[in-house]
This record gives structure tokens, sequence and C-alpha cells, in this order.
């Protein structure tokens, strides 16, 4: 007995990805998806309303989970210890940006396809600035209980652990070997130089 063939959705989210990977996001028509998809392009917009919606959900469902991550460590501060909780999260976020970066990199090659996906994340409540505002509810949720000084500025905590993950992404494509630091020494360094701070206690005053 053959196999149930995957729901349409699915197929279509497999397929979206697939092409944006290949042949860029601007390529990557909704006739073509479909078409790699196994559907037809009628079928496609029964589950979607538009390409930019295909590409959000590719960016939400297909890659590393980092939305889901934030959000339960904000609705739950104070378990696992917090180093560990920041350290899965450099993780989680170095490897989506890693996987999203060669997909939403287009955007910025055409202004008009930009604005559309900018226009429809707006819409949808989305976009790169989310994981920023959610990292820093998290760290205030800790700042709450005690586990985070009164006087951090988580704001700017988050930006700059997400910030350098998502250089990570392309930073070191010139390198001599062309390889990214492995992610799980990345994370763990990220975040210890961020808990621990850089400066000596006299100089910081």
């Amino acid at each position: 007995m053959e196999p149930k063939p995957a729901p349409a959705r699915v197929r279509i989210l497999d397929a979206a990805h697939e092409l944006m990977l290949t042949v860029g996001l601007a390529r990557a028509t909704t006739k073509e998806i479909a078409k790699a998809a196994g559907c037809s392009e009628a079928a496609l917009y029964k589950h979607f309303t538009s390409k930019e919606e295909v590409f959000i959900r590719v960016l939400t469902e297909r890659l590393p989970r980092l939305a889901p991550l934030l959000r339960d460590l904000a609705a739950e501060p104070g378990r696992r210890p917090l180093a560990e909780n920041l350290t899965e999260i450099a993780r989680q976020a170095a490897l989506f940006y890693e996987q999203s970066f060669p997909i939403a990199a287009s955007l910025y090659a055409e202004t008009q396809l930009k604005r559309r996906h900018d226009d429809a994340m707006r819409e949808m409540e989305s976009g790169p600035h989310k994981p920023i505002e959610w990292l820093d509810a998290y760290l205030r949720a800790e700042q709450s209980i005690g586990r985070v000084t009164p006087d951090a500025d988580t704001f700017a905590a988050a930006s700059l652990l997400l910030g350098a993950c998502a250089q990570r992404a392309f930073a070191y494509d010139a390198t001599a070997d062309g390889v990214r630091p492995p992610v799980e020494e990345f994370a763990g360094r990220l975040v210890g130089t961020l808990l621990g701070g850089i400066s000596v206690a006299d100089a910081r005053a």
C-alpha cells in the first residue's frame, strides 16, 4: 500500500522552502511553487493569501523554532539557569538566521518586492524586529524575579545577542576558509560575554 501523500499545505511549504533556497525569493513565483508542490495555483491560494504569506510561513514553520522558544521562556521565567536559556536562544537564533538569510537576502535587491513583504509582515504582525521584542520580554520577565540586574537595558541586551547571531549568517563568507564559527561554541561564548561584560568593575562607574 502506497503511503498517503502529504496534505497540500505541507507540500506547498516544502516546495516553497526548496525553491526559495535554490532559485531565490524573487523567482519563486506562486505558479512555480504550486507546480513543485504538485497542485494548482488556485489550490495554493486556498491555503495562503499571497506569496508573501507563504514566505512568512516558511520562516515560522520550516526553520528553527525561535519564536515559540522565546514565548515559552517569557511565560515561565526562572525555569533552568539563565545562562542555559540564553545559550539555547543564541543557538536557535544562529541556526534560524543561517537558514533564513539566503532566502531573505534577495528582498534587499528589489525595492518593490521588499515593500510588499514589509507591508505583509506588518499586516500579519510579523517581521525581523519581533525576535528582539520577544527576547526583550523574556529578559524583563527574568528581571522581575531578580535574575537580571534592575538597571540592565534588556532591549539593548536582546539587540546585541540577536544581532550577533544574525551577523554570523553572512560575516564569515569572505574569510580564508569561508567557515562560520561552530554554533555551539559561538552561542556559549556570546552568552558568557553578554552576561559577564568586558570592563573591570572600576571602569563601569
